[in-house]
């Protein structure tokens, strides 16, 4: 028994094996993050690229992603956040870092991908480096000012605003 590379301690077989031979669907974006995953640690290229969002396969370059897998030790996923990805959601988010080795060094990948749910499956859409964007709160005129100075906002930071 093999456990499943994308840390869910379950076996291969019973977590993302069926998703990489296609005899399964990933129900979420997230188990199609990790299955995605296990498919860099595992080297299968056709689950990749199979699980890419039609219309955006033409820029996979699967001797890249080939020779960046192989050449890789994959030693772990953490899943940061996950956004939408409902069963009424057309769109999902998923931050994650993977972990892996490359020439005797430990690096990582640290992706907010986004998914998009078409023809009754998710598929992966893109993704940027890093978490996803802050959403700022926003600050009323008589709150204490976010930089700490211990005043209103309207009579600090705030007041260079109006």
């Amino acid at each position: 028994m093999t456990t499943c590379p994308c840390g869910s301690g379950r076996p291969l077989e019973a977590c993302c094996g069926p998703y990489l031979s296609g005899d399964a669907v990933p129900p979420t974006p997230e188990a199609l993050m990790r299955s995605r995953y296990t498919a860099f640690a595992v080297g299968n290229l056709d689950h990749l690229e199979r699980t890419l969002l039609p219309g955006t396969r033409d820029d996979f370059d699967r001797e890249s992603v080939a020779k960046w897998a192989a050449g890789s030790e994959w030693t772990g996923l953490e899943i940061r956040s996950t956004e939408g990805g409902g069963p009424d959601d057309d769109q999902g988010m998923v931050e994650f870092v993977a972990h892996f080795r490359t020439e005797g060094k430990d690096l990582v990948h640290h992706e907010t991908s986004r998914f998009q749910r078409s023809d009754g499956r998710w598929w992966y859409a893109d993704g940027t480096m890093g978490p996803p964007p802050r959403r700022a709160a926003k600050v009323g005129r008589n709150d204490p000012c976010p930089c700490g100075s211990g005043r209103k906002y309207k009579k600090c930071c705030g007041a260079a605003a109006a």
